[in-house]
């Protein structure tokens, strides 16, 4: 990548994170009435706007400056736009799809997936799947940290971009086609709780905490995300690939063994991985090509 270049460049992350936060304002906005956080969620998209922008111009000025910029930034976007939806999907479109979803999961299988699995529901394995879906949150991160590490800037910014890309495509879902999830729609069909020692429950625990109710089981997100940085791992860092591939297999059956997706979910996240895989790869070739920018070499 061309430094001269990329000193005040609005780069295709960085045109991702003021758009999706910039569509997400014009909603509240438009949804005013019936949100009723409205006021606070405008400042916050204005703010990460603002900030965004901000960056873009200084964020060459010191090393701790392009630390924000290109990792610290992204992640926190991410997180409070995802945090957010909380007080916007049920307002702006409250119909659940979750009759939809298990309907699907039973013309598919015949039967209900997640009551299905009682049947191989063990402790360890709950910890060991609980675990698995966890390394979610860390991955991205990992990966992101990893190439930044190294040098290779070519990657990384493709790496962030296409990152960004699922994340907010999923967030997208997720106000297109509200559903709880078989964890909430489906607890009065199990006829066991899930299993597991204290690292399961305190997981769990955390999760629920954390995420709250979001509506954000159609597409899995988790599923979309874990792919598609292995996908970019197995492009870019064969040996981050081979360190991810056992744990991202895990954690996408986590999502259905731990009651949080139907398997249509996960199709849909597979889905997810190819529209971001498509749609990203041509509007970061053109974006390239038209500023001068080198595009990632695969190793």
């Amino acid at each position: 990548m061309n430094p001269t270049v990329s000193k005040h460049v609005l780069r295709p992350s960085d045109s991702i994170n003021i758009g999706f936060a910039l569509f997400l304002f014009c909603l509240t906005l438009f949804f005013r009435e019936q949100i009723p956080a409205a006021n606070t969620l405008l400042l916050i998209y204005a703010s990460l706007i603002v900030f965004q922008i901000i960056l873009v111009r200084i964020g060459q000025w010191s090393r701790a400056l392009q630390i924000i910029r290109d990792i610290v930034f992204p992640v926190v976007a991410v997180m409070v736009m995802f945090d957010s939806l909380g007080l916007v999907v049920h307002y702006v479109n409250p119909q659940d799809i979750d009759h939809l979803l298990i309907r699907l999961d039973y013309q598919l299988f015949g039967f209900h997936p997640t009551v299905s699995l009682e049947a191989i529901m063990h402790p360890l394995l709950s910890d060991i799947l609980q675990i698995a879906y966890t390394t979610y949150y860390f991955l991205p991160i990992a990966m992101g940290v990893s190439l930044w590490r190294q040098g290779n800037h070519d990657a990384f910014h493709f790496f962030v971009f296409m990152i960004l890309l699922c994340f907010y495509l999923t967030y997208i879902g997720y106000l297109l086609f509200p559903a709880l999830g078989p964890r909430y729609a489906m607890a009065h069909l199990q006829t066991a709780d899930l299993p597991g020692s204290i690292v399961t429950h305190s997981i769990q625990s955390a999760l629920n905490w954390l995420e709250g109710v979001k509506r954000d089981a159609f597409p899995s997100g988790h599923t979309g995300i874990a792919l598609t940085a292995l996908l970019l791992a197995w492009r870019f860092d064969q040996r981050l690939f081979r360190i991810f591939a056992v744990p991202v297999l895990l954690l996408v059956a986590a999502t259905v063994y731990c009651r949080y997706h139907y398997v249509v979910d996960v199709f849909g996240g597979i889905a997810l991985v190819v529209v971001t895989w498509v749609l990203g790869g041509v509007y970061y070739t053109f974006w390239a090509r038209r500023n001068g920018y080198s595009l990632p070499e695969s190793k």
